[in-house]
């Protein structure tokens, strides 16, 4: 796909609504009739470091396979990505991008699709999705959880551009982005439990649309710094695997996520991220196997 048929694709990067532009989807004539292909572009902002965020593919992924499967079936129009399960094969750049889609099953309660992000002609992730409905009335039980403010306090660290975590996370350019400063102690070159916590809200374009607030919601489940950071392991920590689930849709307002780890080896560590709304409910929830990153070694 070239340059100037990504500048054409969706609406213009815009302050109000830039999300949007990453699930807009343009669709491409497939060789294949049973495949979805999609030009898409993901913009600068949604990097860390000089890579597209794991979450953002993963969610535009979804974007992808939904759109694919309503257009086979508009009965299945209120289906969504419940879980999904990616493997990175490599680090896109920004840019322009192509999705492909495969329907692998098509059910009353539950569908199943693969989606590849394409650059270059090159598989860079890989997701496996399923769908089915989404939980829309109050649960029967949740599980106590940190007691966590609704909204950042005025202390939380931000991540607006020129600021040190803005420098790194560019995420903070498409949506409000805190990180709580009394778990975040690698923030002050302190150590601590491998675990953290942040505020994110879509800007309001993006809020108001429910299926780019859906989509948000699942980006936001791999929002959180690698949580080996508060032990002293800063660097880049590479996700081997990533599971996200979907639990619902989410309520306007901040967005609370909450990353913790089971065990952080010296090689691997897991890290799950819970993402809960403005009324308290989960919207989503993801599960990772990253690489510990390395200390390098005196003189080398």
């Amino acid at each position: 796909m070239t340059t100037e048929l990504a500048a054409d694709l969706g609406p213009a990067l815009t302050i109000d609504a830039p999300f949007s532009r990453v699930c807009a989807l343009t669709e491409l004539q497939a060789a294949n009739q049973d495949i979805g292909r999609y030009a898409g572009v993901i913009d600068e902002i949604w990097t860390v470091g000089t890579k597209v965020h794991g979450g953002t593919m993963v969610a535009a992924s979804a974007a992808a396979a939904t759109k694919w499967l309503r257009s086979r079936d508009p009965a299945l129009a209120e289906m969504a990505p419940l879980a999904a399960s990616s493997d990175f094969l490599g680090a896109p750049n920004p840019g322009a991008v192509v999705y492909e889609v495969h329907i692998r099953k098509v059910g009353r309660q539950i569908c199943l699709a693969d989606t590849e992000l394409i650059q270059d002609g090159r598989v860079l992730v890989r997701t496996a999705f399923t769908f089915g409905r989404l939980d829309d009335t109050d649960p029967m039980y949740v599980a106590e959880g940190p007691d966590m403010p609704v909204q950042p306090p005025a202390d939380a660290i931000g991540y607006e551009p020129g600021s040190p975590m803005g420098e790194a996370v560019h995420v903070g350019r498409g949506a409000e982005v805190y990180l709580d400063r009394a778990w975040a102690r690698f923030a002050e070159g302190e150590q601590g439990q491998p675990r953290l916590r942040m505020w994110m809200r879509p800007r309001p374009g993006d809020e108001q649309d429910s299926d780019v607030a859906m989509f948000f919601a699942m980006m936001c489940a791999d929002m959180s710094p690698p949580v080996p950071f508060n032990l002293g392991r800063l660097g880049w920590a590479p996700t081997v695997q990533m599971t996200t689930y979907l639990r619902r849709r989410p309520a306007p307002g901040w967005l609370r996520i909450i990353a913790t780890a089971n065990e952080v080896g010296d090689r691997m560590f897991d890290e799950d991220q819970l993402v809960l709304d403005s009324s308290g409910a989960i919207v989503a929830q993801s599960r990772q196997l990253g690489l510990v990153p390395q200390v390098p070694q005196r003189g080398r």
